[in-house]
């Protein structure tokens, strides 16, 4: 017997080629993002209607957890997938069970569709479309990921603990194709891509920054609860979008950077002295 996951994973398959093949209104996949996950059940916060419509190729959702991200992300790699026929999508994240979630969360959002024409194809970590798009979920190893080629969308999630290692294999994927990059997360640390990009990427990259106090699913109560229950600096980075020094860190990025001195000449070692 399949399993309950793989039962979703076909009826959101099954949902998505409806969206391909249905000529009714039910069926129409709207152009719009915004349109299409209202279409999904879904009543966008402001923020997210910006990142559904924009086209920038640099994205950086710095959010909050549980302020939709994810969510918003799925929505737009399947939109994608849907409207613009033969593209590649990829999610990426720490752990294939990071990974399987973020897919999931399209899965959950398709069947909403309702009606039921199978795709091409299915697995526990991908779905091939009739029009040719294809959505591969990936776990977070540099040697997984390699062999992909002209990427179309390409999704980052929790970013801020991939290894930079695995982003930098990733990137490559987009030269040919010119290819859009998402990356979202709460911050982890002063370190990484993810905190380089926020901090020193410059006009590269369109940021957002989501605070839990900005999320009106999120109560204040609970907040607070939250706030008397944790390490100040954990809730800085869970629920205000901070990036902080984490406990791990013998020297602090603020220690290391600080002992930099730009005046003082690099020690070279002559060959002979080796």
């Amino acid at each position: 017997m399949a399993s309950s996951s793989a039962k979703e994973i076909r009826r959101f398959t099954q949902a998505l080629a409806a969206g391909l093949a249905g000529e009714d209104e039910a069926g129409r996949v709207p152009e719009d993002p915004v349109q299409f996950a209202r279409k999904l059940g879904m009543v966008p916060d402001e923020w997210q209607e910006r990142a559904l419509r924009s086209d920038h190729p640099r994205m950086l959702l710095n959010c909050s957890r549980q302020s939709g991200k994810s969510r918003i992300a799925a929505t737009i790699a399947a939109h994608r997938a849907l409207v613009s026929p033969n593209s590649l999508v990829l999610i990426i994240a720490p752990s294939e069970r990071q990974a399987k979630e973020t897919f999931n969360e399209a899965a959950r959002a398709y069947t909403r569709l309702g009606e039921a024409v199978p795709a091409d194809s299915y697995r526990k970590l991908g779905v091939e479309l009739r029009n040719g798009s294809r959505i591969e979920a990936l776990p977070g190893s540099e040697r997984t990921v390699r062999g992909f080629a002209a990427v179309d969308l390409l999704v980052v999630d929790e970013a801020a603990r991939v290894d930079d290692e695995l982003y930098f294999a990733v990137r490559p994927m987009l030269a040919v194709s010119g290819g859009r990059l998402m990356m979202l997360s709460t911050p982890y640390g002063k370190r990484g891509a993810f905190y380089e990009g926020w901090e020193n990427g410059g006009d590269e990259w369109e940021r957002y920054e989501i605070p839990a106090s900005q999320c009106p699913r999120i109560s204040e109560e609970f907040l607070e609860q939250e706030r008397r229950q944790m390490p100040e600096w954990v809730f800085a980075q869970e629920y205000c979008c901070e990036f902080r020094e984490v406990d791990d860190q013998v020297f602090t990025w603020d220690m290391v950077y600080g002992a930099v001195d730009v005046g003082v000449e690099p020690l070279v070692f002559a060959q002979e002295a080796w």
